[in-house]
């Protein structure tokens, strides 16, 4: 049987990135499911996907197996958590174009803008799902 929930690749090892998942996964479990690319066991190859794809950007996989990338996956997890209207006015122009490229940039030193905002690479065990 297929997932019937949107599913948010996202970096385990970016502390900004995992409390933000952890978030919107626990406001809606049935709806989002988080799966950790630092982990051992992930195989982006299982979603089409290649390594350094998934590393480079949060991907999102909906129930019908469409693709969702970058500031897209956030606004559709957003949107799956029942919180679509804090950014989904960031998919629409004159808004969408900054929003994108400022989330290009973050994923590119999202591990170095975590340290910076004081977040702690270990969750000490609070991360699991």
């Amino acid at each position: 049987m297929a997932e019937e929930r949107y599913r948010l690749l996202y970096d385990g090892a970016c502390p900004v990135c995992r409390r933000e998942v952890l978030w919107l996964h626990n406001r809606r479990p049935d709806a989002i499911a988080a799966v950790d690319i630092a982990d051992a066991d992930f195989d982006a190859a299982a979603y089409g996907l290649r390594p350094e794809q998934v590393d480079a950007a949060l991907y999102g996989i909906r129930p019908d197996g469409s693709i969702t990338v970058g500031m897209d996956s956030l606004r559709e997890g957003y949107r799956q958590a029942g919180l679509g209207w804090l950014i989904g006015w960031t998919g629409h122009w004159p808004a969408r174009p900054l929003f994108d490229a400022c989330y290009r940039k973050f994923a590119r030193n999202r591990m170095r803008i975590g340290r910076w905002l004081g977040r702690e690479d270990d969750c000490g065990g609070r991360c699991g799902f």
